[in-house]
């Protein structure tokens, strides 16, 4: 069983930055996808950040590009989501999800296994 644990969400205040991580466990992640996703309440969920498990291929959505990172420690089975120059409207539940496939995909329909989310609030 695929589980996905994310955490280091938080009340941060605009300008300021924050580290998700997402620990993978269950199976060897080796030639899978991840991807980080956030969603607000009344809205689809919003492709973020993608990443090949090797970390060869990331892709960003072009909101957060040049602010955000997604990396991985494969030693630690675990993806993370570096968050600089927080804005106002990246406030939401920030989701790590992974997919059976190395090609990198934004669509949120793509990804198998998804975790509980964690909460990022923005203060302005």
């Amino acid at each position: 069983q695929v589980q996905l644990v994310e955490s280091g969400g938080g009340l941060v205040q605009a300008g300021g930055s924050l580290r998700l991580s997402c620990v993978a466990s269950g199976r060897t992640f080796s030639g899978y996808g991840v991807g980080w996703f956030r969603q607000v309440p009344g809205k689809e969920r919003e492709f973020v950040a993608t990443s090949t498990w090797s970390g060869g291929r990331t892709y960003y959505a072009d909101s957060v590009k040049g602010r955000f990172t997604i990396s991985r420690d494969n030693a630690k089975n675990t993806v993370y989501l570096q968050m600089n120059s927080l804005k106002p409207e990246d406030t939401a539940v920030y989701y790590c999800a992974a997919r059976a496939s190395a090609v990198v995909v934004s669509r949120p329909s793509e990804y198998n296994y998804w975790g509980q989310g964690t909460q990022v609030t923005v203060s302005s």
